[in-house]
């Protein structure tokens, strides 16, 4: 069982977030899927195909950390195994968001395969948490994509043991991936990540 009012906090800030994310043109229509924790054993999470800009509470259901779904009929994402194995190898995350926006898509399908993205010199690297300086190197695997969901999140959950610090990871082709202790911690990352994004892909077309 799992406290509703904890839920509701959860919830209503999932939505917040869906509205401000699609405003930004980061999750377009039905794209993308965000989670928040209410407990040590379940999460809120967006309900499967619902528009992100216009989520309302009947959009958000809870799932325990094996993605099942708890005292509901609906479906949640068919990523809802990415969103849980972060839960369960960080105890300390309080939110995921997965967002679907232009240039961390087009980004992550640049890379040649098994490269990451490396962040380098950047101010906005102290954006994450844990980084202090611009002067270190923020390494961001790129995930092939795949409809292997349940293989995709193993890769995952072995990579983030061996990285603990990591706050995010792209899937070619797909979308990112980024995680913080609370919403706003979470929303700020994916601020950071897109604005890095943005200079990565404006420096590779002035120089090539």
């Amino acid at each position: 069982m799992f406290d509703v009012t904890r839920y509701a906090v959860a919830a209503d800030s999932i939505v917040e977030a869906g509205r401000f994310l699609y405003q930004q043109g980061w999750s377009p229509a039905t794209s993308s899927n965000y989670s928040a924790r209410i407990d040590a054993g379940h999460i809120a999470i967006t309900v499967s195909g619902r528009h992100k800009g216009q989520l309302g509470a009947g959009d958000v259901m809870v799932v325990d950390l094996a993605g099942r779904p708890v005292q509901s009929d609906c479906r949640s994402s068919a990523e809802t195994r990415l969103h849980t194995v972060l839960y369960e190898v960080f105890p300390n995350v309080g939110a995921v968001l997965h967002t679907h926006s232009v240039k961390a898509t087009v980004i992550s399908r640049m890379l040649p395969a098994s490269q990451p993205l490396k962040l380098e010199g950047y101010e906005l690297q102290k954006a994450f948490s844990g980084v202090d300086t611009h002067e270190s190197v923020l390494s961001v695997p790129v995930f092939d994509n795949t409809q292997d969901i349940d293989a995709l999140a193993e890769q995952t959950r072995e990579w983030f043991r061996a990285h603990p610090e990591q706050p995010g990871y792209l899937i070619r082709g797909h979308g990112l991936y980024t995680w913080g202790k609370t919403m706003a911690d979470c929303l700020r990352h994916v601020e950071a990540f897109e604005f890095l994004f943005d200079c990565e892909l404006e420096t590779m077309r002035i120089r090539p």
